[in-house]
């Protein structure tokens, strides 16, 4: 099993910013995508941000140019960097991990989302 951490969320005001932290641990041979996720209350779960095992990355159009994503492989741990936020950006924000845990088993992993809320 993978375990996920999250941290980082809270209250902040518009244009301010956040570094949200995902930690994975466990039995873990090796995780290959990472991934920030997000749900505002009433919405779907939309993605935000990824990045490969090798670096590249993908970000949602309507967060690009203010957030960064980014891993440390030796730590198992990614990074969502969100600067000039917007009362938009509130949800709860989700990490995701694909993980091999065997020879057999890889599979998505969820951490227990964070808030984060944008508000004067």
């Amino acid at each position: 099993q993978v375990q996920l951490v999250e941290s980082g969320g809270g209250l902040v005001q518009p244009g301010g910013s956040l570094r949200l932290s995902c930690a994975a641990s466990g039995r873990i041979f090796s995780i290959y995508a990472m991934g920030w996720y997000r749900q505002a209350p009433g919405k779907q779960r939309d993605m935000v941000a990824t990045i490969t095992s090798g670096g590249s990355t993908n970000l949602a159009d309507s967060v690009k140019g203010r957030f960064t994503i980014s891993r440390d492989n030796a730590k198992n741990t990614v990074y969502l960097q969100m600067n000039s936020l917007k009362p938009e950006d509130t949800a709860v924000y989700y990490c995701n991990v694909d993980a091999r845990t065997s020879s057999l088993i890889r599979r998505d992993y969820w951490g227990q989302g964070t808030q984060v809320t944008v508000s004067s």
